[in-house]
């Protein structure tokens, strides 16, 4: 049902293949295209990036190389977008982090978001969800509230390292529902999973790919998700919106995008975002990246530019937020 509601959204999107073409370099494109991702070959966003990119090759008519550069959460492969020579076939798929909070976290990042970077569409979301150990004494968010609001940090939550999605998250919602837990950082989704089975720590939040073997062996529970809707891959989870005096508008997702270098023509822009929205609308892509852990997401290039921007906001009071607590 997810699925095909998100079919229908992404469907509309590909619609704007029916609005007027706009003028463009008629070579366009006439050669080879280069997109880079910021992390190696095999990883969960070149996986992203590929399934995108062979159809789109094709809806093109050029072939698309993928430029693997790896380093700092992906921002060494949008600089290497940016310093490409060849800015008309030049392209990168990201992670939110490089758009979002590594401006703030990075001192020497290299590029201005807001100026260097053109927005094409989202690609797809991924959820987050609060995972405590079987035995935990609580069987819903509110109980988990409750038990986190008897005094400040009363619950211990782990994350993969400082600044991380899981650390954010749980910073935001510690903010939103009004309570204080302690941030014990780790290196793997693993450790925190198995600090939560050992009840080194109260709890955390993982992907669900990464929590639900555990659930169906019994030894942890999940008692919310991150996103706006449900999400297929944690069959029924509750979301946390408007739950335990969650605001109802609560959202923490992990994204991945296609986006241009500035200069990159209007038109240009727009082909790819209707052609990637139609790919994207297509069920068997939405299975791959489902089965992935993530959601087909589309939209247009304005919508993502307005994502980027509140997602900017929300994750930079987080990180006032933490700051504040050092």
């Amino acid at each position: 049902m997810i699925i095909s509601r998100r079919a229908a959204l992404l469907g509309a999107a590909a619609m704007t293949l029916c609005k007027p073409a706009l003028a463009q370099d008629a070579t366009w494109p006439s050669q080879p295209q280069h997109v880079y991702v910021g992390f190696p070959a095999g990883s969960s966003p070149d996986l992203l990036a590929r399934i995108v990119t062979e159809p789109l090759a094709e809806k093109l008519g050029q072939p698309i190389v993928i430029e693997n550069k790896p380093g700092a959460g992906g921002v060494i492969g949008i600089q290497q977008m940016l310093n490409a020579q060849d800015q008309k076939n030049t392209f990168a798929t990201t992670i939110n982090g490089p758009l979002t909070t590594a401006p703030r976290l990075t001192p020497s990042l290299g590029y201005d978001v807001a100026e260097d970077i053109v927005p094409v569409t989202l690609i797809a979301t991924s959820p987050l969800v609060l995972v405590v150990a079987a035995d935990f004494p609580a069987e819903d968010l509110a109980d988990f509230v409750q038990a986190a609001g008897k005094e400040p940090e009363a619950l211990a939550y782990g994350s993969v390292g400082k600044g991380s999605g899981a650390h954010l998250t749980a910073e935001l919602f510690s903010d939103r529902a009004g309570v204080e837990m302690l941030h014990i950082p780790f290196t793997s989704y693993a450790e925190v999973t198995t600090a939560i089975i050992g009840h080194e720590i109260d709890c955390g939040f993982m992907a669900p790919s990464a929590a639900m073997q555990y659930v169906e062996a019994g030894k942890v529970k999940i008692l919310g998700i991150t996103s706006e809707t449900p999400f297929a891959q944690a069959p029924g989870v509750p979301v946390m919106a408007g739950q335990a005096g969650l605001p109802d508008d609560f959202r923490a997702e992990l994204w991945n995008a296609f986006i241009a270098p500035a200069g990159t023509e209007e038109a240009t822009v727009e082909t790819l975002s209707t052609h990637i929205n139609a790919i994207l609308a297509d069920e068997a892509v939405q299975k791959r990246l489902l089965d992935m852990g993530w959601q087909a997401a589309g939209g247009s290039a304005e919508e993502l530019q307005q994502r980027i921007a509140e997602d900017t906001k929300v994750w930079g009071a987080v990180l006032d937020r933490i700051d504040a607590k050092e």
